[in-house]
């Protein structure tokens, strides 16, 4: 397969994905309340390949991501339309959580180089004695 077609396959999935129906999830009945479910759609996507010549000498590759988050509710009844978000804290914490990793690996090289430096100094000559 080109790499030409895994960037239009891929993109296709993406749109199927990223549709209005995934941000404004279908309606659900629920006695006389109507609940229709927003969410939030995150999608990240990179493609790239190379094809340097000669035999067997090409490379393609392709990587996403998506992320859906319900944020709210909206709340439909005979004379009334109520918007009911997702706890604000609920969001807060999936905020947190989801750069959690890379606050993690942040801090870790940070340590890490102050570990370098203390390691340097502590392996330097000392200096003449007053």
């Amino acid at each position: 397969m080109s790499l030409s077609d895994v960037i239009k396959t891929a993109l296709d999935q993406i749109s199927h994905i990223a549709r209005t129906e995934t941000v404004v999830g279908e309606p659900i009945q629920a006695g006389n309340v109507m609940l229709i479910p927003v969410s939030r759609v995150s999608i990240g996507f990179a493609a790239g390949g190379a094809d340097v010549g000669g035999k067997n000498s090409s490379g393609a590759g392709t990587g996403g991501g998506v992320n859906i988050v319900p944020i709210a509710f909206i709340a439909v009844t005979h004379d009334k339309v109520q918007v009911h978000p997702i706890s604000k804290l609920d969001a807060e914490l999936a905020r947190i959580l989801s750069v959690a990793p890379g606050m993690i690996k942040k801090v870790s090289e940070f340590l890490g180089g102050k570990k370098a430096e203390r390691d340097a100094e502590a392996s330097e000559p000392a200096g003449p004695c007053a």
